[in-house]
């Protein structure tokens, strides 16, 4: 719920103690590239070393500096302290995947990483409705306590959690190439490079849109709308994983993807903005679920959590210079150029995948249960 709200809190804390919506992009940015970062190296840490000591010192800390976040007056300080919060978030998601395998029996995880998804994604939901309700009607100060309390809660939950002791990092030999070494890593790097950019773009431009039209009530409901559309949209992909192939699939779902967000950029944040964007989420939706399914078979032995890890290392630093470039386009320019420009990096990342599916060759078959399984177990941000 707290990673749900913290990106619009940002966003709404800076526009509204600065009055820009261009530093606001900046600080929401800057806030997801130093998260996006140092993503793939939290990834590594926890194969390697453990999840106890991470998260102990994480999580405290993440809430401390929300706090402080929370009471800056200048717009330097705000942009300043975003990029700390972004270096100090806690892998509660990451963490919590694994752990699954520890906790109940073999025969029921698959229906543990179906309830955890769904529920992460359910929050996804609400998280910034609630955001968005409680810095509008009240303030931003006041979400972003919310956020600092949740994550507290959270983090020392799971920190004290008895499966820790019972989890082991997954073995690597010497043979095993690096993520980063790994030709179908990398092209799967490549295309997030793209969807970071163009996403980024547009997690900015809903906000600025609805705020230059004087409507910003509505960003939380469109985000409601795709977050939804996200769920449903991986629970149908899930219930069909079993029954084609991982890849075929994805780039089949992937054209649609593309062909539905053609008419993005003429949108108004209304009912024609949620209908696109609900139709994009339910392909989204689908889209993520086989795009694991794919990591998970391409990725290099002893990096259950690493790959994950370095891809949204590469797509969530595209992400943020998208939306600190989306916040400065939608300023001097329009909105309207940020959503034409999610639209032309969609139809690159479909190139590219496309392109590229020689590299991909061990993801063109139906799964195994257990990568189908893998593939739930990671159906989360894995920025955090």
């Amino acid at each position: 719920m707290a990673y749900g709200m913290i990106s619009l809190s940002i966003f709404f804390k800076v526009q509204q103690t600065t009055g820009s919506i261009a530093i606001a992009g900046l600080a929401t940015g800057v806030n997801g590239i130093t998260g996006a970062t140092t993503a793939g190296l939290r990834g590594t840490l926890i194969d390697k070393f453990g999840m106890k000591i991470p998260l102990r010192v994480f999580a405290p800390s993440y809430a401390v500096l929300i706090l402080l976040f929370s009471t800056g007056t200048s717009s330097t300080q705000l942009v300043v302290f975003a990029g700390v919060l972004g270096f100090s978030a806690p892998p509660i998601n990451l963490s919590i995947r694994p752990l699954w395998k520890v906790t109940v029996p073999k025969d029921q995880i698959r229906t543990a990483y179906a309830i955890d998804t769904a529920v992460m994604n359910s929050v996804g939901v609400f998280g910034p409705l609630a955001a968005t309700t409680v810095a509008l009607n009240y303030s931003p100060e006041l979400s972003l306590q919310i956020c600092s309390a949740l994550i507290f809660i959270g983090g020392a939950a799971l920190s004290l959690s008895p499966q820790l002791k019972r989890w082991a990092p997954e073995k690597k030999t010497s043979k095993d190439l690096a993520v980063w070494r790994t030709p179908a890593m990398q092209l799967l790097m490549l295309e997030g490079v793209f969807i970071g950019l163009g996403w980024g773009a547009f997690d900015i431009a809903v906000p600025a849109f609805t705020t230059l039209e004087n409507i910003p009530h509505r960003t939380g409901i469109l985000f409601a709308i795709m977050a939804a559309g996200n769920v449903i949209g991986g629970l149908v992909a899930g219930m069909v994983s079993k029954k084609t192939s991982s890849f075929a699939a994805f780039k089949r779902i992937y054209l649609f993807w593309f062909i539905f967000s053609l008419p993005l950029a003429f949108t108004y944040p209304d009912w024609s903005m949620m209908i696109v964007t609900a139709t994009m989420s339910l392909m989204s939706g689908g889209l993520q679920v086989f795009y694991l399914e794919i990591s998970e078979a391409v990725r290099p032995k002893g990096t259950a959590v690493a790959a994950l890890g370095w891809l949204w290392t590469v797509e969530g630093t595209f992400a943020s210079l998208g939306a600190a470039l989306g916040g400065f386009i939608s300023e001097h320019y329009s909105p309207r150029y940020c959503l034409a420009l999610t639209t032309i990096c969609v139809g690159i990342g479909y190139l590219i995948m496309r392109g590229g599916a020689g590299l991909l060759k061990a993801a063109d078959r139906i799964p195994t249960e257990e990568e189908d399984t893998e593939a739930l177990e990671a159906n989360l941000d894995t920025n955090k």
